[in-house]
């Protein structure tokens, strides 16, 4: 009797050593992939910090990323709203011959978006090293109409 406990002890002991070696090498292939998934949005784009942005953001064009309520709450002058949301459908507006400058509140989705355009033949795609939040040019806000 007291062997067959210690059996079933064993055994339980095993299963729940099986079931958490397996929950890890789930939980190390999901960071694995997370990362890679980093990486390949760091060298779809370039990091612009302000200064590099400013100066040559004439020559680009400058696509915000957020959802149009928020692009309207207040957008770098001469940006054009494109949300993340709608740009696999509306990556046609762009041209690939001139440089893309892209933004939103931080940059995890501008990443993102350049690594779409890059998927799509887009080239020479850079991001707003600080994001939106981090802009000190100058901006618009669309007017209020009641």
């Amino acid at each position: 009797m007291l062997s067959e406990i210690h059996e079933r002890g064993s055994l339980f002991l095993n299963t729940w050593t099986i079931v958490t070696i397996v929950l890890w090498v789930l939980i190390i292939a999901y960071a694995g992939w997370e990362l890679l998934q980093y990486f390949k949005r760091k060298k779809a784009a370039t990091s612009l910090d302000n200064e590099t942005f400013k100066e040559d953001m004439r020559r680009a064009q400058i696509v915000d990323v957020r959802e149009k309520d928020v692009f309207n709450s207040g957008h770098i002058l001469g940006a054009r709203n494109i949300p993340y949301s709608q740009l696999k459908q509306r990556s046609g507006e762009l041209r690939n011959d001139q440089p893309i400058y892209l933004y939103e509140k931080k940059r995890t989705m501008s990443y993102r978006a350049a690594l779409l355009l890059k998927k799509q033949g887009f080239a020479n795609l850079y991001v707003l090293e600080d994001g939106y939040s981090g802009w000190d040019g100058k901006i618009k806000r669309k007017k209020h109409v009641n």
